[in-house]
């Protein structure tokens, strides 16, 4: 949900860093995060840091970038003969919420930093949300193309799923009840299931 920044370097080191940041992050929350921090976790200088981000902020842009993106592809079934796109596409998509949900850094954001999240909710789309959308058209056409996805503008139905499911990503744990079966996470994940169903069958 935020924007990728391109920094020049390779990515086997700016994995070790982001590495280092999640860690920071999910033990003492990002406002608690020093560059210093991840630079010590890192085993880089402050300095070879500041070459490559600003601000811990912009760490943490990337960090998220690389764990939503990740979740949200390793959710998606693999393509098979017998299945329609639409069938893979809700699945892929329920499984992705339930991952975020789950997520150790997405719930420690929205714990501690969910103003973090805002101007992706609210103001503009950020990279991991542009990779969605690249990747939601790209079966949306498949299922248009195999007949078990209702024919529509693709890019104005990809964000119009994106919308769907990242409302409940984000506020799923404010309309659950876990004492009560029928208002469970799982409860509204079948709900979900059932939302995209109708959305998409022709």
């Amino acid at each position: 949900m935020t924007p990728i920044r391109h920094n020049g370097s390779a990515g086997s080191d700016n994995d070790a860093v982001l590495d280092a940041v999640r860690d920071c992050v999910l033990a003492v929350g990002v406002r608690r995060t020093t560059l210093t921090d991840v630079a010590r976790r890192a085993g880089v200088s402050r300095m070879t840091l500041y070459r490559r981000w600003p601000d811990v902020r912009s760490l943490v842009g990337d960090l998220m970038t690389r764990e939503w993106i990740a979740v949200a592809t390793g959710a998606m079934p693999g393509r098979r003969p017998d299945v329609s796109a639409r069938e893979l596409l809700t699945q892929g998509l329920v499984d992705a919420v339930r991952d975020f949900v789950a997520h150790p850094l997405f719930q420690k954001i929205l714990d501690v930093d969910p103003e973090l999240l805002l101007p992706y909710v609210l103001d503009r789309r950020g990279a991991s949300q542009e990779a969605l959308l690249e990747l939601l058209a790209g079966v949306l056409r498949e299922g248009h193309a195999d007949g078990s996805v209702r024919t529509a503008h693709v890019e104005r139905q990809a964000r119009a799923v994106l919308l769907v499911v990242q409302s409940f990503t984000l506020s799923l744990r404010t309309m659950t009840d876990e004492d009560d079966p029928e208002l469970s996470a799982e409860a509204f994940l079948a709900e979900l299931r059932s939302v995209l169903e109708r959305t998409l069958t022709p």
